[in-house]
């Protein structure tokens, strides 16, 4: 009996690619394996600026599906919702979620104004433009509107306004940057797996923030996420909490199903939160097709809810756009 044929489709990363953009090449090494290891004939195909043409080709190749691992184009986040139009003009049978979603979730801005209308919990945000108006003494966070993986976010993101505009958004637009109350509290990522009875809200990982001193923002930056040896790599740390109240997980779990709900995801998401000090919650950005490699906090959340990694992927692509 012949293998069913699927291929893999990626960013092609640039020669000079940053950590944040080569950690698609170890997605695709792990999904290529676990889906060897669930029968399938696997082929890999980086995407590039000639995405049209490529997506277009790939329809006439007989495919049973396509893993769509595309984050950016050209390094360009913006344009991530082209390969899942482009899929679904074509026809093309693919996971992760539809471009419907994949579209609104890649503006942070435009997703708040949908969470907002659908009942979702967020924090203040603000127009770049709107600066001179903030409340003076309280603190703030400078984020992109497009970017994701932490790119854009230093720990000068953080600042407290003095009632004039600060340096950092002095050269900063609308366009491309936004800015949100910083939340004082908790961090946790929230993975979603789709299922045969609906999406399942896998363990809450939190982001801890180790022996951080006062002057250095609690958040994920870059740093914290990819600069190997440096004090926020070394002293942020993914943990899974079991001193979470019930109150805290109805509220992340109703937050986070509503989210699902809400942008149509499928396949795989994940949600990033924040808590306050009375166990509110508040989203801060919702993760269509997350990073997946090994060390991910998707897989490490399907993982420690007893997942093997054939189970995940198996699940993924039972939840493919048709």
């Amino acid at each position: 009996m012949m293998k069913k044929r699927c291929l893999i489709i990626y960013n092609e990363p640039a020669p000079d690619a940053l950590p944040d953009e080569l950690d698609v090449l170890d997605q695709v090494n792990f999904i290529d394996s676990a889906l060897q290891s669930l029968g399938y004939d696997v082929n890999r195909r980086g995407i590039t600026y000639a995405f049209m043409s490529e997506i277009a080709n790939i329809a006439d190749e007989g495919y049973e599906f396509i893993f769509n691992l595309v984050e950016s184009v050209g390094q360009k986040a913006e344009i991530l919702y082209f390969i899942p139009a482009l899929l679904n003009m074509h026809h093309i049978p693919h996971t992760g979620c539809p471009v419907e979603a994949t579209f609104v979730t890649a503006s942070k801005v435009l997703a708040r104004t949908f969470m907002k209308a659908n009942g979702i919990p967020v924090a203040g945000g603000y127009k770049v433009s709107e600066a001179a108006e903030l409340a003076p003494g309280r603190k703030y966070i400078l984020k992109p509107v497009w970017e994701d993986g932490s790119l854009g976010i230093t720990e000068e993101s953080v600042f407290t306004f003095s009632g004039s505009v600060p340096e950092i958004l002095k050269d900063k637009n609308d366009q491309h940057w936004f800015i949100e109350d910083y939340i004082n509290g908790r961090e946790f990522n929230v993975s979603v797996i789709a299922g045969p009875d609906g999406p399942e809200m896998l363990p809450p990982a939190e982001m801890a923030f180790i022996d951080y001193p006062d002057d250095l923002p609690r958040i994920v930056s870059y740093k914290a996420k990819w600069v190997e040896n440096t004090f926020q790599y070394d002293h942020t740390i993914r943990s899974f909490p079991d001193d979470l109240s019930d109150r805290m997980l109805k509220n992340i779990m109703e937050a986070v199903l509503n989210c699902w709900r809400t942008f149509n995801l499928k396949g795989y998401a994940r949600v990033d939160i924040r808590t306050d000090a009375d166990e509110n919650v508040w989203v801060l950005e919702v993760n269509a097709n997350p990073c997946i490699s090994p060390d991910s906090g998707f897989i490490s959340a399907a993982v420690h809810a007893g997942y093997t990694h054939q189970e995940i992927i198996r699940r993924i692509i039972n939840d493919l756009n048709k």
